[in-house]
């Protein structure tokens, strides 16, 4: 739809946007709030918004807001709280605390403790209505003394390492940093949010000499990320780069950290020093698609596609010559980049996936970048519906707009009829 529209098929997009398809309506009302046809944007929804459809009754919400109508949002969006709709409390809520009234959201999601989206939300709204000390000791009192939890559902989906970083959250928004960090320092060492959002608040605060300490043990890699960028950020290259070449070392194990070496110096314009880091990362790990995918974008971007090419080809002479799908279409922009398409596209369609669904949309977008867009068509439509967006893309480039439709139309849903949507499932 939105394409439609760049492309300038409105009276397309209006047409189908009355005869039932909701991501043509929703896409038609945008546009005429931007228009200044704000009625006629609502009366488009009305039919979708009578079902009680959160899908349906949140975008519009939202199209209200930013036309500066909050309070018809908050009405519309209350409605749906009112009859128990599960999504709507939160998105009410968070509403009314953007607009003024964060006392009132505070209120309605306090008695939800046990449920962890809304306690997100409680913590989120409590600054602006005033009653961080007071969430500050609900959380607090739901984190008993040396218990660790077994299960999901041990401490009623409210685990420990939850509530102390919602905690810390609000112990840091109170300037009492060293109380969070030291919350943080009691989570789970195996919890991976744990880690980052301890590293998150060092860097936020400076506190380097932490950060660097976190680095050493962390092995999930997010304080070495987030220390190298700081470094960064302050000048200091030569220290972000040392951060990820110590974290980096012994590749095999940590792939990541030499990826982000890699970028980093790229971004410096060091983009030599960066191949020649990639290229020993992917002679350690030449069957990992998305390592060799990292490998052949910097190529890409480093105007180097016949290296990346060569390498590729050398990995895979070494490994016997086959390479499964995932590894082999990685070569097709290298070899395009190369001016050699025709090849490409013969050796994709040569491989022994080369005709699966799959396939086609690497090599369909190697003809549309080459200009041949009709024989993308045909490729995409010889597998269609499973690449009816690629497909659909394609056929409103070429102006073939009513094909593009009744392909999008195979998956899309049409005008919902009235039903109980209290759970927000589309209800036809």
């Amino acid at each position: 739809m939105v394409r439609l529209l760049d492309l300038g098929h409105a009276g397309v997009a209006e047409c189908w946007a009355g005869r039932g398809e909701w991501f043509c309506a929703r896409e038609w009302a945008r546009l005429l709030g931007e228009q200044g046809r704000q009625a006629e944007a609502l009366a488009l929804l009305d039919p979708y918004l009578a079902t009680g459809w959160w899908p349906a009754v949140q975008p519009t919400a939202e199209l209200l807001e930013g036309w500066g109508r909050a309070g018809e949002a908050i009405a519309l969006t209350g409605v749906r709280v009112e009859a128990g709709h599960p999504a709507a409390l939160e998105f009410h809520a968070r509403l009314l605390a953007h607009h003024g009234r964060a006392g009132e959201a505070f209120a309605l999601l306090r008695p939800h403790t046990d449920d962890w989206p809304l306690v997100r939300a409680l913590v989120d709204v409590s600054a602006a209505a005033g009653r961080d000390e007071e969430v500050g000791a609900l959380l607090a009192a739901r984190v008993p003394a040396g218990h660790r939890c077994d299960s999901p559902w041990c401490c009623r989906a409210l685990d420990p390492d939850l509530v102390i970083g919602l905690l810390a959250t609000v112990r840091e928004r109170q300037g009492r940093v060293d109380e969070a960090v030291a919350l943080l320092g009691t989570r789970g060492s195996s919890s991976l949010d744990g880690r980052a959002q301890l590293a998150d608040l060092l860097a936020r605060h400076g506190r380097i000499a932490e950060l660097r300490a976190c680095a050493a043990a962390d092995g999930l890699g997010h304080a070495a990320r987030r220390l190298a960028e700081l470094l960064e950020e302050r000048g200091d290259v030569d220290g972000a780069v040392a951060v990820y070449r110590q974290t980096g070392e012994g590749a095999v194990h940590r792939p990541g950290a030499v990826v982000l070496l890699a970028q980093l110096l790229a971004r410096q314009g060091r983009g030599g020093e960066a191949v020649d880091v990639m290229r020993a990362l992917c002679d350690a790990h030449s069957g990992d698609d998305w390592i060799l995918h990292a490998w052949s974008t910097l190529c890409l971007e480093q105007n180097r596609p016949g290296n990346g090419l060569a390498h590729l080809d050398a990995l895979a002479a070494r490994g016997g010559g086959a390479a499964e799908w995932d590894l082999f279409w990685i070569r097709l922009p290298l070899l395009a980049a190369c001016g050699r398409v025709d090849e490409a596209l013969e050796r994709a369609r040569a491989h022994p996936e080369g005709c699966t669904a799959y396939a086609a949309p690497h090599i369909a977008g190697l003809l549309a970048a080459a200009g041949r867009t009709g024989e993308a068509v045909t490729v995409l439509a010889e597998h269609a519906p499973a690449n009816a967006h690629d497909l659909a893309a394609h056929l409103i480039t070429l102006g073939r707009v009513d094909e593009a439709v009744a392909v999008l139309r195979q998956a899309g849903p049409r005008l919902p009829a009235p039903a109980d949507v209290r759970h927000g499932e589309p209800p036809f």
